[in-house]
């Protein structure tokens, strides 16, 4: 259904590219000439190892075009009116090469009105500079690489997933509150993950605990058997695992393979990509681990702009027969932003829409939390909480630990052998 989907609006993007000609121009329009089509610029890819991830942000960002459009479009307050939405969609095939030639060409031949990156930190890098270079605002799903944001720019906001590096500011102070002093970090020596290992290190030091193992692994890793039994010599309270969902799943395997056990153990992707760890690694393995969890795991009840989470899923698994993941609701989270952005905006120009983030952040809550954006891009809000997976029959639960005031239960430490 997801593939159809996506192929279907391929097919209209098509429509788009075909009529574009015709449009070329507009991409910078001024605030005297109202566009007839609002075009969105962004990129998927349908093969390699982003596949699973991109697709189901490119999903989620379809599918809140086309509920907006079912209301004439996006209302944008330059030009005191509603324009439909036309998304621009070429596939990367996760290739970086690739991506670079495909954004320059949605810049410079397509002239698109707003410009989003494809999913994660590696497939948004190429699009920083060339965003830059041509005075777009490069409106960033899920790009949270902290060497994204250490200068001030007008062109870079990341929307729908927290910078890199306040990730484990939770799982820190979860640690330290906790007592868990001697902690094991394993962590892929990409941008990504580097930076959480570094944030966490830092922030278990504030409170007078070094790590007892601390570790970067190629990205590539998929051999964790004597690593874990390097990490085991170091009697660890809980180990960290930080890497992308191929890395989770082998760490996964080999740990539950191993007839090693520790108290606690912590990976990433459960709590964005729970299905998909599921299949792959299996409920019982998944069973007790700590992640953290993103939304529809976790619910946002109050919203300032657009459905709270239980309205999202309610609506989205109607619309596409499919219950979305976090990745799902970052893609649409990401049109609600541009759109309550160009419902702000006083001039429909680049640096414009960046101003009309700016004043956003800090006051506008979604369906991911609160939207917070710095001056150099970076999402300071949304948060992620600390979650364990607590069996529930055939399958595990999301029980949200930490912090306190977002809690929904208890933390079941030390684990128990399973």
């Amino acid at each position: 259904m997801r593939a159809q989907f996506r192929r279907a609006w391929g097919f209209c993007a098509a429509g788009v590219l075909a009529s574009g000609l015709a449009l070329a121009g507009i991409g910078q329009a001024s605030a005297a000439t109202a566009p007839s089509v609002l075009k969105i610029g962004t990129l998927y890819a349908s093969s390699g190892s982003f596949a699973v991830a991109s697709e189901g942000q490119y999903h989620g960002l379809e599918y809140w075009a086309k509920t907006v459009n079912k209301s004439g479009g996006v209302f944008v307050k330059a030009f005191d009116k509603k324009i439909p939405v036309k998304i621009v969609a070429y596939d990367d095939q996760s290739s970086t090469a690739t991506a670079t030639t495909l954004y320059n060409q949605l810049i410079t031949q397509d002239h698109v009105n707003l410009l989003v990156a494809d999913f994660g930190s590696v497939l948004t890098s190429v699009a920083i500079p060339l965003a830059a270079e041509h005075h777009m605002l490069l409106i960033d799903p899920t790009g949270s690489g902290a060497n994204f944001f250490t200068k001030k720019t007008d062109y870079l906001a990341d929307v729908s997933i927290p910078a890199s590096t306040v990730w484990p500011l939770p799982l820190g102070h979860f640690l330290l509150d906790h007592k868990i002093k001697r902690v094991a970090v394993i962590y892929d020596s990409n941008d990504f993950d580097a930076s959480q290992a570094e944030t966490l290190k830092a922030t278990l030091k504030k409170g007078g605990v070094t790590p007892v193992y601390y570790h970067g692994v190629p990205t590539s890793e998929s051999n964790y058997t004597v690593l874990l039994h390097t990490i085991a010599a170091h009697r660890p309270d809980a180990v960290i695992e930080f890497g992308y969902p191929p890395n989770d799943i082998a760490f996964l395997h080999t740990l539950a393979g191993s007839g090693l056990h520790f108290k606690m153990t912590l990976t990433i992707f459960p709590g964005q990509l729970l299905a998909l760890m599921t299949k792959n690694v299996g409920a019982k393995t998944l069973a007790y681990t700590y992640t953290y969890p993103t939304p529809p795991l976790v619910s946002f009840a109050k919203t300032t702009y657009g459905p709270n989470t239980a309205t999202f899923v309610k609506e989205f698994t109607a619309a596409t027969h499919n219950a979305p993941n976090f990745l799902d609701a970052a893609g649409y989270n990401t049109g609600l932003i541009m759109q309550d952005m160009l419902g702000t905006a006083p001039k429909f120009t680049q640096l414009a829409f960046h101003q009309a983030l700016m004043d956003m952040s800090g006051k506008t809550t979604t369906v991911l939390g609160q939207f917070k954006i710095n001056a150099n891009g970076a999402q300071l809000g949304e948060l992620l909480p600390v979650a364990q997976l607590v069996p529930a029959g055939k399958t595990n639960k999301i029980v949200v630990v930490y912090p306190q005031d977002k809690a929904t239960g208890k933390p079941v430490y030390p684990a128990p052998h399973h």
